[in-house]
């Protein structure tokens, strides 16, 4: 067998068919002995769904998914500070996506069991110990919270793609600290309710110290309601501390709700969108400072375990599927072994450090908090806020760091040749 990868997330789930997709041979080891459609909404960028498209998963995606058609920036008061066109309706080749979490997992887990066959998952088997040699890598499994093995796999290489957690990266980095807390604290849950904006709209409203994200993942039923995910977001002193980010972990309205009472605008109303969730989900907005070094070896880190960012400019899955695609590139130029991991690295550590530090600025979410400084009251009109420069220079800029510059995503060749 030639290359172990330890996760079956959607980074993951994402390298397993790209590496069949050119003919090497993989197998994925899963912590959970039972994968499921956990989590909430998430975005897929245009560069992302090119990755997708070219994987020959699109049909199914825009079946499961909405094609997001704008995002539209707004004050705490619901002031409209900035909106753009996304995807297609802004004139990528490729739409953006918005989808649940678990469905897109799920969609990907189904490809990989239909394409390289259900022997090709080991579900709850937990990464206990590798090791390497020149010519290969022998790791052990066995279930979490315990040291007895139960399986060893021996194969060419090793790819790590296990999350923030990353038992992988763990092992070559045993005395790093635990993730990073900026401070803010994330309720995200789903909704289903009325359509707002264009019915494909994602908005972002307040700022930096408060602030609610939605868009919906479905469209309208036969009752005219769609699934809408939303985020509600407070930062608090680090001080205080955080309790591990867990998406199982229940959240509690009083923690947060009071805060959004007031916010309810013209186009909607976001208490009432909080209170008909099914489920709220709790967890701190977390990352890791970037590495030096990913890959040893013949082993190496991918996605979340290689590059944890904050979940702003809807990044992170996007990054993933970018990581498992230009991987494959380099195994299928050099094979698989130290040179073409060497290779991955030096493509993308550099590029999504960028887009970790620039998280940690805000990204292109910065404007809300400028018109929060400048207008804490509100405004009259925005371009008494803002230049029209300040609205546009922000956007541009981190498309350009995150990769998905429309006419350089437009242009260029395929990352994966087939």
């Amino acid at each position: 067998m030639a290359v172990i990868i330890v996760g079956g997330g959607i980074g993951g789930l994402a390298t397993a068919l790209s590496l069949h997709q050119i003919g090497v041979p993989c197998k994925i080891f899963e912590s959970v002995t039972k994968v499921a459609p956990l989590g909430v909404g998430i975005n897929l960028l245009p560069h992302a769904v090119r990755e997708l498209t070219e994987l020959g998963l699109r049909p199914k995606l825009a079946r499961d998914a909405v094609a997001t058609a704008e995002l539209a920036y707004y004050s705490k008061h619901g002031q409209l500070i900035w909106s753009e066109p996304r995807g297609e309706a802004a004139g990528y080749d490729w739409p953006q996506f918005s989808i649940h979490r678990g469905e897109l997992q799920m969609l990907l887990y189904d490809e990989v069991l239909a394409r390289l066959g259900p022997e090709s998952v080991y579900s709850g088997h937990h990464l206990l110990s590798w090791e390497q040699d020149g010519e290969g890598v022998r790791a052990s499994f066995g279930e979490r919270d315990s040291s007895a093995v139960h399986h060893v796999c021996e194969a060419e290489a090793l790819i790590g793609a296990d999350g923030i957690h990353s038992q992988v990266r763990a092992s070559l980095y045993p005395d790093e600290p635990p993730p990073i807390w900026n401070g803010a604290v994330l309720w995200r849950g789903v909704t289903r309710a009325l359509p707002f904006l264009t019915g494909r709209s994602m908005i972002m409203a307040g700022h930096e110290f408060q602030k609610f994200v939605c868009y919906p993942i479905t469209g309208s039923d036969h009752n005219a309601l769609a699934r809408i995910n939303w985020v509600a977001e407070r930062k608090f002193p680090v001080a205080e501390g955080w309790r591990r980010e867990d998406w199982n972990r229940t959240g509690d309205l009083a923690d947060f709700l009071p805060q959004f009472e007031k916010w309810n605008f013209d186009w909607l109303d976001v208490p009432s969108l909080i209170r008909g969730a099914d489920h709220i989900y709790e967890y701190p907005m977390v990352d890791r400072d970037p590495l030096s070094r990913w890959s040893y070896g013949r082993v190496t880190l991918l996605g979340d375990a290689a590059h944890p960012m904050y979940p702003i400019g809807s990044n992170g899955a996007s990054q993933a599927i970018v990581d498992a695609r230009h991987l494959t590139r380099a195994i299928q130029r050099l094979g698989i072994g130290p040179e073409a991991f060497q290779a991955y690295e030096a493509e993308r550590r550099p590029a999504t450090e960028k887009i970790v530090l620039a998280n940690r600025g805000n990204g292109p979410e910065q404007v809300m908090q400028l018109v929060e400084e400048r207008a804490p009251d509100g405004f009259d009109r925005i371009n008494t806020v803002l230049t029209d420069s300040e609205l546009h220079d922000v956007a541009a800029t981190y498309k350009r760091i995150a990769g998905f510059d429309r006419d350089e995503l437009n242009k260029r060749r395929s990352i994966v040749s087939v």
